[in-house]
Protein backbone atom coordinates (compact mmCIF):
# COMPACT_ATOMS: atom_id res chain seq x y z
CA UNK A 1 0.00 0.00 0.00
CA UNK A 2 1.34 3.37 -1.00
CA UNK A 3 1.61 6.12 1.63
CA UNK A 4 -0.59 8.87 0.21
CA UNK A 5 -1.62 10.95 3.21
CA UNK A 6 0.13 14.32 3.29
CA UNK A 7 0.25 17.17 5.82
CA UNK A 8 0.68 20.90 5.38
CA UNK A 9 3.59 22.23 7.50
CA UNK A 10 2.04 25.74 7.69
CA UNK A 11 -1.59 25.15 8.67
CA UNK A 12 -1.39 21.48 9.80
CA UNK A 13 -4.20 20.30 7.52
CA UNK A 14 -4.14 16.71 6.22
CA UNK A 15 -4.81 16.13 2.53
CA UNK A 16 -4.09 13.81 -0.38
CA UNK A 17 -2.87 16.63 -2.62
CA UNK A 18 0.69 17.87 -3.21
CA UNK A 19 -0.43 21.46 -2.57
CA UNK A 20 -2.52 22.47 0.46
CA UNK A 21 -6.05 23.51 -0.59
CA UNK A 22 -6.29 25.95 2.35
CA UNK A 23 -3.08 27.97 2.24
CA UNK A 24 -1.44 26.88 -1.04
CA UNK A 25 1.87 25.72 0.45
CA UNK A 26 3.58 22.46 -0.54
CA UNK A 27 2.59 19.47 1.60
CA UNK A 28 4.86 16.79 3.08
CA UNK A 29 4.37 13.12 3.81
CA UNK A 30 2.46 12.62 7.06
CA UNK A 31 4.21 9.32 7.75
CA UNK A 32 7.44 8.94 9.75
CA UNK A 33 10.48 7.48 7.99
CA UNK A 34 10.97 3.74 8.24
CA UNK A 35 13.18 2.49 11.06
CA UNK A 36 15.69 -0.33 10.90
CA UNK A 37 17.88 -1.41 13.84
CA UNK A 38 20.58 -2.39 11.31
CA UNK A 39 20.77 1.15 9.86
CA UNK A 40 24.32 1.28 8.52
CA UNK A 41 24.09 4.95 7.44
CA UNK A 42 22.36 6.33 10.58
CA UNK A 43 25.57 7.59 12.17
CA UNK A 44 26.46 9.66 9.10
CA UNK A 45 22.92 11.00 8.75
CA UNK A 46 22.92 12.17 12.39
CA UNK A 47 26.34 13.82 11.96
CA UNK A 48 25.10 15.67 8.87
CA UNK A 49 21.98 16.86 10.70
CA UNK A 50 24.10 18.08 13.62
CA UNK A 51 26.42 19.86 11.20
CA UNK A 52 23.50 21.69 9.52
CA UNK A 53 21.72 22.34 12.89
CA UNK A 54 18.67 20.29 11.91
CA UNK A 55 18.48 18.45 15.24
Amino acid sequence: MKLRLRKCPKCGRYTLRAVCPSCGSETRSAHPPRFSPEDKWGEYRRKAKLHWNLI
